[in-house]
Parts: C-alpha cells; structure tokens; sequence
C-alpha cells in the first residue's frame, strides 16, 4: 500500500506542476551523441521525450571531426553504439566502419533524432528546481528567442560533456587530478613522461639564455610539482580537425583575423630542434578519412592542443565557455597558417601542409570549421562508486556493469613549464601526458552506481558522460562510443525506474542488464549471437594452437593462432530465422591471406574460400543462412601449413531483419 500511495503522490505531483511548463517523460540535456542515444532509446521503449543543447551543433564529437574512433576493442561495444557504426559502414558499403566524415556521423545521427518528441538548441540552463531530492523541472534560456522555459520531467539524463545538469542539481562532482593517494593508483596526478614531450634543450625565454626577457607564449611561470599530486588542472583541449586535398573540394587556410605570430615562436624552435621530415607524428597525428579528408588530432609537443587554456572552462559561464573555444580555434588555425606559410618553417614542411584545407561540405553552417571543441574532460560525478585505475587493469571487478570500455589510460597534457636540465640549464617540458595500457584485460565492466548520484542528492538523474571516475579511469573511459553505450544504459534505466514508479538508484540491475543483452537496439527485434573464442563452451581447438593476448585489433581479450590443426565454433540456434554469418580477422603480419572456413548447419555442409586484407582488422561475410529452431551449428577454420598461421577469433550471426 505504501508504495501505491508513494507512487500515485509522485505521477498526482508531476501533473499539477507541469501546467506553466512543457511536461515529458525524459528529459536529455546535451545533444552529443550520447544524447541522441539515450534519447532514442527512451523513445523506443515508449516515453516521451526531449532533447535540450545549449549550442547550436546536435552529435558532439562524432559529428564535430573525430572520425577516427577511439576505442581499442571492438567487443566493448555494444547495442546501439555498435548498429551505429554499423549504419557508418552501410554508407560506405561495409558492414561496419569506424572512420568517417563529419557529416556522414551527423546524419545517422539526426536520424535517430527525428524519434524524439522535442528537440531544443540554444537553450542554455539556468536553473534546476528539486523537490523532495528529485528534479521536478528545470528552466533553461533560448539564446535566440530570448526566451525561458521550464522541461518539467519523470527522469533526467545529463549527457553534456561538462555536466552541466549534473552540477546544477547539487549532485558531488570533482575537476582535475586527484593525487594517487586518494583512490591507491599509480598514473592519476603530476607527471613528466616522455610522450608529446619537447626534446632536451629547448630554450624557453624569448632571448634564448635570457631569463629576464619573459618566457615565450604559452609557458606557464609555474614550478613541477611532485610526481603523482593532484591539482585542478585540465588535461587539454583542442578540435579534431576535418581537412581535404581535394581540389575540387578545397578552401585554401588564409590568416586568420587574430593571428599573431609570435605566438609560434616555441613551435619553431622545437621544428629547428627535431627537425623533422614531415608534419605526421611530430607536428600533427594525420588519419586518412574517406573521400580525400583527414582528421588531424594533436601529435608532438607542440600542436592542436593549447594546453593551460582550458582551466577555468568546467565551471564557467556559457559566455565564458565561448569565449575559451574561440581562443582555441585561434591557436589551430593560427598553427596551420604559420606551418604553411611563414618562411622560417622548412620548405618541405611548408609544402605538406600547403596541400590541405578545409573542406566546402563539412560545417557549412560555421564556416567549414568544427564548431565542437574536444572538450577531453571537464566535470566527473562522484557518486557511491568511482570508477578506479583498479578498475581499469583488472584489480577490481564490478558485478553491476551495463557497459563496457577498453582503452588506454590516456591523459594529454595539462601544462607546460620550465625545469633545469642535468647541467642546471633552463629548458621547457610538458607535464601531464600519460598512456599507460590495460596491461592485456580488456575490456572491463562499468558499474550502474557510476551512471547515477547519490540517492541522497537526486533520485532521478543519470550521468553516463560525465560519470564517476578518477581523471586517470576517465581518460579510459571517455571515448565517444562508450558514451553511447552508457547512454543507452541509462536510458533504459530511466524508463525502468518511470515504469516502476521507484528511484532510478532503486531499479533492478540485473533487470537491466538483462535487458540491455536481450533487446540490444532497444525495439524488440532479436538479439545478434557472438561468439567469441572465450566462450570456452562454445570454442574448440584441436592440433597446434597459442593464445595471443598482444597486439591492436583483436576481438575480445585474445585469439587463437592457429599453426597446425583447427579451431572451431559451435552453437545451438534457440531462435531459428534468416542470419548473415560472420567471421572476423584481426590484422596480423605473416598471416594466410586465403582461409577456408567449413560451415556445418544441422547435416547441411557449406565451403566458403576468403581472401583476407592485410591491412584491415575487419569482419568478413561467409553468407545469408535459414536456420531452424534448435539447429546446431559449426564453423571450422582448418590449417596445416605451420608456415602459414591463421586467427580464429570470433563469429557473428546477425538476424537479417536487423
């Protein structure tokens, strides 16, 4: 009976308030791609719901320029983040793709938008009112018509990549580095590593030798502090960059309007010092997108990133906030003119970069340049579990994981400073660069108590962008798909906690992950069956086999290498229907390029000859099958040249429909 009453208070109170306000049953604030995410997933599983950015760009950064994907095992990723990439490579003709161009992620995107009942930009927020520790409406402001508005809602998901919502709501959350001490890790806190580094004997000061002539632009005064102490600093920012050489396409870099040369003086110093042969690795990490772009991410000491420019951003103002970004388009594309055309720059290097410029059919509405900064990390919640550097490596294990993540534990840099070298000489060095592997255990589990507050401080609030995680678990975590997968999660945990008329802290995990393994695109159709060389049950090996647990590309946690003998996967079909098989291949050299893969369905048998691509770790299609319930299956990889290797990894039936 109490929880009738406790029930009936709760939808009788969400009625009455809702008359000076437009009223839903979820509401996303943020429309990152997280935010589009969560905001389907409500919608498919029958809420109503809206969708509030404060800017006017929808996708973050998947549509914003990073087309290279971060992620460092595929098999963390799951559920709609993963149809995602899928609906990238039925664009380019594959059946998955993680590299794309902006526009091509912005309008999958917008096509999971169009579920959404409401969808507002511009409306940045001012206020959150709680009630009885729930969010019962918040107010935010329309830039453009000048107007406030209250979203008045059953559940709230913060999906920004500031926490915005979060902090507003009164709900713990932290900035910075916290000291190693506090959580038992090992790479959170100061550091001064070697990667992005400048080499030995970079003078800082602006007459070289000479300390009272005033540091050169962009060295902080600050000394280093001691190795693994936290601070408030925030690793750096920047934009990941989308530019072309095709001709046709092409809008020449000219000077930018605030360009102050001056500002490049350390970045020639560091090209005279490394002088370098070309602008990949040592000024700029080039990736090759398709139709002719790039997407340009910080490489070296000195590049995209501007590093000590972000410091006040987490908790500024939204009018401070742009001003902070346009300070870091400056900086880019003051540091893609200067590399093109001042000539103390070497020909060769002035040359390169010359070729590129910013392409006509990406950002028409911003001037062809990204109007999403990479914001890396700002807030983090801190709620009843943080995710951990334990976590991370396998010390730690959490049993309520509704996602998983497995990349490297990556910090970019946070300052840079002067120090003295061996001989007591002034040089300049940055500080704060870490990345430090999973030491071979990925992926790992995200617990559910990350995703939301503390009960204490709002009952129906997630976060699964800014979660709760130390800087160092974090900089693991926070990569644009995990974001989506955790939104998802939270989604569906949002609508469970509607359903049941509880806390969202209060739902079933095990319900929701069960849900979330189940109905992985959130609309009822059948889940996809992957089997992985893991799952001992379903994995065999017979002959001359070795686990390989090394190496980028890999499915899961390891493969077989298969030198003398065969491998196999097996499976018994609970659900019959029309499947596509897969079968997946990591890139590895000296590996046969021709593999012959028996299938076996029930007492039917079928040859199927694969010529494999070096290059790519990619799934390989084997054909479209009609199974019957309770059908069992084979598949085969047979080798016997020990020259000659081949991977068994793992398979995927997906159902066609799908």
């Amino acid at each position: 009976m109490k929880k009738y009453w406790l029930g009936f208070l709760l939808f009788f109170s969400f009625q009455i308030n809702t008359a000076s306000g437009q009223s839903y049953d979820v509401c996303v604030y943020g429309g990152t791609s997280a935010g589009i995410i969560a905001a389907y997933t409500a919608k498919m599983h029958g809420k109503t719901v809206v969708v509030l950015e404060s800017s006017g760009h929808l996708g973050g950064l998947s549509a914003g320029g990073l087309g290279q994907t971060d992620i460092g095992n595929k098999y963390a990723i799951t559920g709609i983040s993963r149809q995602f990439y899928r609906k990238i490579g039925q664009h380019y003709g594959r059946f998955e793709q993680w590299t794309f161009e902006p526009h091509v992620a912005q309008n999958i995107l917008l096509d999971y938008l169009k579920k959404a009942d409401k969808v507002h930009v511009y409306n940045e927020l001012q206020f959150v009112k709680k009630t009885s520790g729930r969010i019962s409406y918040i107010q935010t402001y329309d830039t453009k018509s000048k107007k406030s508005r209250k979203i008045y809602a059953k559940q709230f998901i913060d999906c920004t990549y500031e926490g915005d919502l979060m902090a507003k709501a009164g709900v713990s959350f932290t900035t910075g580095r916290e000291a190693n001490t506090k959580y038992n890790e090992t790479w959170n806190g100061v550091h001064m590593l070697d990667k992005h580094q400048f080499p030995d004997g970079v003078d800082p000061f602006k007459v070289k030798g000479n300390a009272k002539s005033g540091l050169l632009w962009g060295i902080s005064p600050q000394t280093l502090a001691k190795d693994g102490s936290g601070d408030r600093k925030i690793q750096a920012y920047n934009f990941r960059m989308c530019l072309t050489d095709s001709a046709e396409n092409r809008i020449a870099i000219t000077r930018p309007a605030n360009y102050t040369p001056s500002r490049y003086e350390l970045l020639l110093r560091y090209i005279e010092k490394k002088q370098p042969h070309e602008l990949n690795w040592a000024l700029m990490h080039i990736q090759p997108m398709p139709h002719h772009k790039l997407d340009i991410n910080n490489s070296g000491p000195f590049s995209t990133n501007l590093i000590g420019g972000n410091y006040a951003y987490p908790n500024a103002t939204y009018t401070q906030r742009r001003l902070i970004q346009k300070k870091h388009e400056d900086h880019i594309k003051g540091f893609f003119y200067f590399l093109g055309n001042d000539p103390r720059v070497p020909e060769h290097l002035r040359t390169e970069m010359l070729k590129w410029g910013y392409p006509k059919d990406e950002y028409v509405n911003n001037n062809h340049f990204s109007p999403q900064m990479y914001v890396r990390e700002a807030r983090r919640m801190v709620s009843e579990l943080v995710m951990t550097e334990q976590h991370c490596v396998g010390k730690q294990t959490v049993t309520d994981g509704v996602g998983m993540a497995a990349y490297t534990m990556d910090s970019h840099n946070t300052q840079r400073i002067v120090v003295k070298d061996s001989l007591g000489k002034y040089q300049v060095k940055n500080e704060g660069d870490v990345q430090k592997g999973l030491g071979g255990l990925d992926p790992y589990p995200i617990s559910f108590k990350a995703i939301v507050p503390k009960k204490s401080q709002c009952s129906n609030l997630s976060v699964p962008v800014c979660l709760s995680a130390s800087h160092i678990a974090f900089g693991s975590i926070r990569m644009e798909p995990v974001f989506m997968v955790l939104a998802q999660a939270a989604a569906t945990a949002a609508s469970m906690a509607i359903d049941k008329s509880v806390a969202i802290q209060n739902i079933s995990v095990p319900a929701l992950q069960n849900e979330l393994q189940s109905n992985p695109l959130a609309n009822g159709s059948k889940a996809e069956i992957l089997i992985d060389n893991a799952n001992t049950k379903d994995f065999s090996v017979n002959g001359e086999t070795e686990i390989i647990q090394k190496g980028y590309g890999r499915y899961g946690k390891d493969y077989v290498l298969v030198r003398n003998g065969e491998a196999s996967f097996s499976h018994t079909m609970n659900i019959g229907g029309a499947f596509s098989l897969y079968i997946y291949f990591p890139k590895r050299e000296n590996q046969k390029a021709e593999v012959t893969v028996e299938i076996k369905i029930g007492k039917e048998y079928f040859l199927q000859n694969l010529v494999l691509k070096s290059e790519e770790n990619d799934w390989y299609k084997l054909g479209d099958f009609n199974i019957q319930d309770m059908q069992s299956t084979i598949i085969t990889l047979r080798n016997s040249e020990k020259k000659t290797p081949i991977v068994a990894d793992a398979i995927l039936w997906t159902p066609k429909a799908n």
